[in-house]
């Protein structure tokens, strides 16, 4: 199965039927081939047929994601999105060199929600390195909407952004208050100077009175060095219950065991102590962060 095949079975049980019969017409249409500017409207007009709302996709729905493509998770698209991503991915054209100029002009034209489904789609597209530029873009987005659309639940980041780049997008989700914790591949390529970034910010909101993110922790642990166990410390003896959960992960990739094993035995928070507690028993990855966050639903 293509990701193509499964964004469509998504929409299958999600959308009423004269929903379904435009999106055939629509794919028919665009299989043999459109101008550009029809390209663009029939993005559009996507909103005229798709139910607002979430695509609320089942656990195992959400698996069949991630098993296709390593990183996707639909867990946040809306049923929007997705019809729209099920018309970029219906072009026959994809693999050649001229798509960039159509997508761009799709992207030059397009709103706050179609720019969320079109950055949403370049993962899925043949050679994504191709659009890093135009990925790039909406990492720098100062909408929120935009840049988590580009930047969390996929793999494009982790992937197809270089070094400056990839450091970049993780220091912009701190400043756009996005969840960290959903940009796929964080863990596989901390380093320090991506620690030493996510530090100098702590350090400009404590000296500013800002509350320091607990996700910044995610960035730290044994890539952070002594500067880094300073500032878990910290957050894990004077924060609230979010940063104390952060620190006690970031301590976990650090080593500290004895020292996480102290702070859980005088933890009052049960929500903490779970966290604190998965990180003892080896889990400390990023995905482990999940209870932590107020918008998130589920346990480490």
């Amino acid at each position: 199965m293509s990701t193509l095949e499964h964004v469509r079975s998504m929409l299958e049980e999600r959308l009423p039927g004269g929903a379904r019969g435009w999106l055939e017409r629509s794919t028919r249409e665009i299989a043999r081939g459109i101008p550009d500017p029809r390209f663009g409207e029939l993005i559009s007009l996507a909103s005229r047929h798709a139910p607002r709302g979430a695509l609320s996709p089942s656990g195992e729905v959400r698996a069949r994601a991630g098993e296709l493509l390593e990183g996707w998770d639909p867990e946040r698209w809306t049923l929007l999105e997705t019809l729209r991503a099920a018309l970029v991915l219906a072009r026959p054209d994809l693999a050649e060199e001229g798509i960039g100029a159509a997508l761009e002009e799709a992207f030059a034209f397009a709103d706050v929600g179609e720019l969320c489904a079109l950055y949403r789609t370049l993962a899925h597209l043949p050679e994504p390195g191709r659009f890093a530029a135009r990925a790039g873009l909406g990492a720098r987005s100062n909408m929120r909407s935009v840049f988590e659309a580009t930047c969390c639940d996929t793999p494009y980041p982790a992937r197809w952004f270089d070094g400056v780049a990839w450091r970049q997008a993780v220091i912009k989700c701190l400043f756009v208050e996005a969840p960290l914790w959903r940009v796929w591949g964080l863990d596989r390529r901390l380093d320090a100077e991506l620690a030493r970034m996510a530090l100098d910010l702590a350090d400009e909101r404590r000296s500013a009175g800002r509350r320091v993110q607990p996700e910044i922790c995610l960035c730290l642990g044994g890539v952070a060095g002594g500067r880094g166990r300073e500032w878990l410390e910290r957050l894990l003896t004077e924060g609230d219950r979010e940063q104390r959960g952060g620190a006690a992960l970031g301590l976990a990739r650090a080593g500290e065991t004895d020292r996480l094993r102290r702070a859980a035995a005088a933890e009052p928070d049960p929500l903490v102590r779970t966290v604190m507690t998965a990180a003892l028993e080896g889990r400390y990855d990023q995905a482990v962060f999940r209870p932590l966050d107020p918008a998130a639903q589920g346990g480490p």
